[in-house]
């Protein structure tokens, strides 16, 4: 008895070590999101795959409690690194190096890395420096801005990849056009989209807005506009002006707080509201009539939820959403922005010629499975 007993937990301990291991780096709340997506996708192989989170501690924010994971249905860390605070180099460094502590220690077959983070970097060079096949979902990407650390993380991210999962066809021409191998290139869809059609019907409303009355939804947070007071103070001048006709609501970043007070720039009849969780974004771009904004991300969000979006910047990463007219870039100009904004509220609900009803350039909603049956593969 004891005989049989040793080994069906032997041949239990050598499936557990012929499993694939995937180390996942994340560092930003909404990595934790996108990662969920393959979380999830790798739950459903468990006999194939099993996967160590690592979290880098890289933004901290108050949203990412234990309500966090559990609302969201999200895997808790497996190993916290608490590196955050710095400068980007300071924590790039410091985060290599636990990283690479990490990999000794788990022994990855793979090493999967989100988005445009220092996190995302700081695996990156972890694993290609151990030879460690390096994963990179959201690959692609490109403002062509290289002010913005995202750009030169999202860059160097990619060249250092063994495989690039792109969200769309214009990601992966992008890769192509570089000289990447197309062999390292799977074109998966979006994530994000995966995560919309998942947390959308968990959606709540946050407390202190009405339900029922139109409202335009802005988020400004860059440091492109709250380190510049003209810039600053033209994008709050052109929301305050709307304000006039249409509610405008908007989850104040504590950077963009900062910024306002520092250089005395107001808002007027803008309703401010305290940073909001995920599910409480869904439920305000659910009810929104539009959606104002210099996030790179809520850009897409806002066309999965069929809401026309004017962006605060001078670039974008998705293009497509400009070709397709869901999206207007304005900059940082008072004029430009409630041009934008009045032309998108008096459309709202319509859609532009030639849109399909589906966001097909971001794929099926099944981007999650696609990257873990290529995880399998390789």
């Amino acid at each position: 008895m004891r005989i049989g007993r040793y080994a069906a937990v032997l041949a239990e301990s050598e499936k557990f070590h012929r499993m694939k291991h995937i180390l996942t780096i994340v560092g930003a709340r909404p990595q934790f999101v996108k990662a969920a997506v393959v979380s999830r996708a790798i739950q459903a192989k468990s006999g194939q795959l099993r996967e160590t989170i690592v979290h880098t501690g890289q933004h901290y924010d108050p949203n990412m409690s234990d309500i966090f994971f559990e609302e969201l249905k999200i895997p808790q860390p497996n190993i916290h690194l608490g590196i955050g605070g710095g400068t980007h180099g300071r924590n790039t460094g410091r985060m290599i190096e636990a990283i690479e502590s990490a990999i000794l220690e788990r022994a990855p077959d793979i090493v999967l890395v989100y988005g445009d983070t220092d996190s995302t970097l700081a695996g990156a060079i972890a694993a290609s420096k151990m030879n460690i096949v390096l994963a990179h979902v959201e690959a692609g990407l490109r403002s062509y801005n290289r002010r913005m650390p995202e750009e030169l993380n999202r860059i160097l991210t990619d060249h250092a990849s063994d495989i690039l999962f792109t969200p769309s066809a214009t990601a992966t021409t992008t890769l192509a056009k570089e000289g990447t191998d197309s062999r390292r290139v799977c074109q998966v869809g979006d994530v994000m989209y995966d995560a919309v059609l998942f947390y959308r019907k968990l959606a709540r409303r946050p407390i202190g807005v009405d339900s029922g009355s139109d409202f335009v939804l802005a988020t400004i947070h860059r440091a492109e506009n709250t380190n510049e007071p003209h810039r600053l103070r033209e994008i709050m001048g052109a929301l305050s002006e709307v304000s006039r006709d249409v509610q405008v609501v908007l989850p104040l970043h504590p950077r963009t707080r900062k910024s306002m007070e520092r250089f005395g720039v107001q808002a007027e009849r803008v309703k401010f509201l305290d940073p909001v969780s995920y599910l409480e974004m869904a439920w305000l771009l659910e009810n929104c009539a539009m959606v104002v904004t210099d996030s790179g991300g809520l850009q897409k969000e806002a066309f999965f939820f069929g809401k026309r979006c004017v962006t605060a910047r001078d670039e974008t990463e998705w293009t497509e959403l400009i070709s397709l007219g869901w999206n207007v870039l304005c900059g940082a100009q008072k004029d430009t922005i409630l041009r934008a904004m009045r032309q998108a509220l008096s459309t709202a609900g319509q859609i532009p010629g030639g849109l399909p009803a589906a966001p097909s350039p971001f794929g099926a909603g099944d981007a999650g499975k696609r990257i873990v049956a290529r995880l399998i593969e390789c």
